[in-house]
Formats: C-alpha cells, structure tokens, sequence
C-alpha cells in the first residue's frame, strides 16, 4: 500500500491558516437532555486530539461519548459531558475556560515534550522545582522519598505518583522551605539526585535499576508519568502482574483490525470504565507516533467502548503481527496505570515543612503500601490523597485503618473511602487535583 504520510506543518502557514481559519467552539446545553455536547472545529495539525481531551480532562469532565474525525486538513469533533455528578456543564466559568482554552487564543502547551528516555529529572517552573523519579516500587519507598526531601530542607507543593508491574514513577513539585522559591543551587541538586538515586537503588538487581538524570522539558503531568513508564518498559512486564494487582474485572479487552479500504488500523479497546480513560488511551497512541484520523467513544456503564482509526506517523499502518502486540500491550498497560482498588485516603491539614515526610511515614509504619498518591496545596490547606493496600497485597485491615486514626488524631483530618469498582468520580476528583493546579502552573 502507498504510504500517506502526516503532512508537513510549516509554522508560518498553520499560524496564517489558523488566523484565516480560526477554531470554531461550542457548549451546547440545549440539544441533550442529560449531557452537554463540546463541538470542535479546527483546523488539522499534530497532537490536536489529545490537546483537547486533556483539557476536557484536567477540568475533571466525564467524557461519556464522542465522535473523531481529522481525516484531511480539518479536525471535527464532539464530546458528551457531564461532571462527577453526572449533572450537566452550567458553571459559566468553567464553560468560558473551555471556550477560551479551545479557541483560537489557546494555551495550551500539549505539543512540547520532554527529551525521551529522561527518568529522574530536575528542573524549575515559576516558584517550584520539579523532580521526577522511577525505579522498582517497595513498602516504604515514598516515605523515604519524602525523608530526603525533608532532610534537605525542600517542601512538597504537589506530587503524583502512579505504580504498575512493581514499578513506580513520580513528579514532584517542590520549593524551598525557607524562601518559598525553586532551587537553582546545582550543589543542592546535585545532592537531591544522589540521595534520591541511593534510595532507589536499594535491592534492585542489575536489569531494574532506579536511573537518575536532569530533565529540561517541560510537559503535563500525566502525560509525563505516560512517557516515564513507557520508557522504562513496564509494558513488557507480563508475569509480574497478579489478580491481587489487577483483578480480571479490570482486564481490558484490546483489538487490531485492518480497514484495507481505507488503509488504516482499527484498535477497539472494551474495559472498565472510569475518568481520563481516554486521556491514557489517546496519550499512549500519540507518544508511540501514531495519528488517530477518526475515532468513536461511548460508556455503556459500567464499561466503556472505544474504537480508533489510526496510521503511523510515516503513514503506514500495523503491519506486522508483533507491532500489533506491542501496541496491545502498550494501551493495556496504559488502561492499568491509574487503576486503584481497596481504600482512598484523604488527608487534610495545614501546610507545613515535613508533612508528607510524617504522613507517609506513619503509612508506613501501619503497614500500609501506598499504590497511587496525589498530593496538593491550595492556600495554607495541604490535600493529599493515598490509595493503600496491606504491604502483603491484601485489603486493609479496618483495625489498622483505627489504629491509624488515633495516631493522627485531631492535627489531621482523615476521609476514608472504599474505592468502587467503577471509580470514574473518585478518579476525576483524587487524580493529582489536577484542576486546582493548572493556573498555578500553566496558565500563568
């Protein structure tokens, strides 16, 4: 078959189309009784798709259907939402932010990537120094990160942290603990990333080392975590994972198919549904170059459905049968990354220097492994949320999660919720508080 390659984008004509052409954007409440329909037409161009849905997202939108189609130089698409409630998009604020972030004046940074293969990073944005880190996941490892960073003096702003197949990757925004300011001392850094590299090195074996490195890039968090796991491979990990990790209710069921008429691939993903589901699916397929030109979306509670039209970015389409696994396996574990089981933890306090050294500690010390973390300042109130099984794997025993309450008493206020099967609001509202971060860190 020919190759149809992405076209080549020249700046200076897609600034000029984009100014003659300018993205049309509607919120429409009226033609839907239960959902508000988000219409988008622009004008085509690379990593559009997913420059959308992760604004539709990062607002903690629920993304119910949707309808793809960028076959050509023009991009048309439509999203049914609601919020976490279920409930209609009525907030003027938030339907302005969409209109805005969507229109012609967007800001958006989807299309600047990090240099791949990067594992731990350092590098600052405004007030705050970002550190990312992956290696082997272990009980007590996220205490022990928070123990160095509160030993060198530097405060945990915001974090997320994500595990799969044993492994665990994290970004971590922090600050100086005196100055309020990031740190741009290379000795200071320089001794972040030993000790940091020193932890996660303990007890690994000489295949699954914990790597340390600056990074210069500058990318969205989840994307970013995407991007880490993917370099590390986790994808590969296929004996590592039990049913105590991801139970078969959570095994996705992915496809490759062939469109010859068409020449594209077909890639149909059936699984659990749950919020940002198509954020991963569509991050993955775009930072594995491929090119989604029509795609369909909807959520037959409690699974969801999608279905993807794709071509490689030199054009080609999936034409080996190993190339089909690897994408099955990629998307699978993609899907994976942000399921969680058993319970959530909500703590709130006020902020100081060492908190989440002291609540991770006593985690620890109750016997619990902490599977996935968003941690969050929002004025003077810390947030952070941790999902937490037994060390052994098992569901939390209720007499731990007393113990635990005693211990923190009156200073924290601790929220504990069993995670349901179907988490698409728990996931939305829990997922780093990506909403109440993106100004602070994106639009300023």
């Amino acid at each position: 078959m020919e190759k149809v390659c992405w076209p080549y984008f020249d700046p200076e004509y897609e600034n000029m189309s984009t100014r003659m052409n300018p993205p049309r954007v509607s919120v429409d409440n009226i033609s839907c009784r239960d959902f508000t329909l988000i219409k988008v037409d622009s004008v085509n161009k690379p990593g559009i798709l997913l420059e959308v849905v992760q604004i539709l997202t990062d607002l903690d939108l629920i993304i119910t259907k949707a309808y793809i189609s960028s076959d050509g130089g023009w991009f048309m698409d439509v999203f049914h939402v609601t919020d976490q409630q279920g409930h209609k998009i009525t907030d003027n604020k938030t339907i302005d932010y969409i209109e805005k972030a969507l229109g012609p004046n967007g800001h958006t940074k989807i299309g600047v990537k990090t240099r791949p293969g990067k594992i731990v990073g350092v590098h600052s944005i405004g007030d705050h120094t970002t550190v990312e880190l992956i290696g082997r996941d272990r009980p007590g490892l996220l205490s022990e990160i928070s123990a160095v960073l509160a030993n060198l003096h530097f405060n945990v702003v915001a974090a997320e942290v994500w595990t799969h197949n044993r492994r665990v990757a994290c970004v971590a925004y922090v600050n100086d603990n005196t100055t309020n300011r990031a740190v741009d001392d290379p000795n200071r850094l320089s001794v972040m990333e030993e000790q940091l590299k020193n932890i996660l090195c303990v007890c690994e074996d000489d295949k699954e080392v914990g790597r340390t490195s600056f990074s210069m890039g500058f990318t969205h968090v989840d994307r970013r975590l995407h991007q880490m796991f993917f370099a590390d491979r986790d994808y590969e990990g296929g004996g590592v994972t039990t049913e105590v990790d991801y139970p078969p209710s959570f095994k996705p069921k992915i496809t490759v198919e062939r469109c010859e008429e068409k020449g594209y691939s077909v890639i149909s993903v059936r699984c659990k549904d749950r919020a940002k589901l198509m954020f991963d699916i569509v991050c993955t397929l775009t930072d594995m170059q491929y090119v989604v030109f029509h795609a369909t979306v909807s959520s037959d509670a409690p699974y969801a459905s999608q279905e993807y039209y794709i071509r490689h970015a030199d054009g080609c389409t999936l034409d080996t049968e190993a190339e089909e696994d690897r994408v099955i396996k990629c998307l699978e574990a993609a899907i994976q990354r942000r399921v969680s089981e058993g319970l959530s933890l909500e703590l709130c306090a006020k902020d100081r220097v060492g908190l989440l050294s002291e609540v991770t500690r006593i985690l620890r010390e109750n016997g619990l492994s902490v599977t996935r973390a968003g941690v969050t300042t929002v004025g003077e109130q810390a947030v952070n949320v941790f999902y937490v099984r037994d060390a052994s794997g098992k569901p939390v025993n209720m007499k731990t999660i007393e113990a635990l309450h005693k211990e923190v008493g009156h200073r924290i206020k601790l929220n504990v919720k069993k995670v349901p099967v179907s988490a698409k609001a728990t996931e939305a509202k829990t997922s780093f508080f990506f909403g109440n971060l993106l100004e602070r860190f994106f639009l300023a």
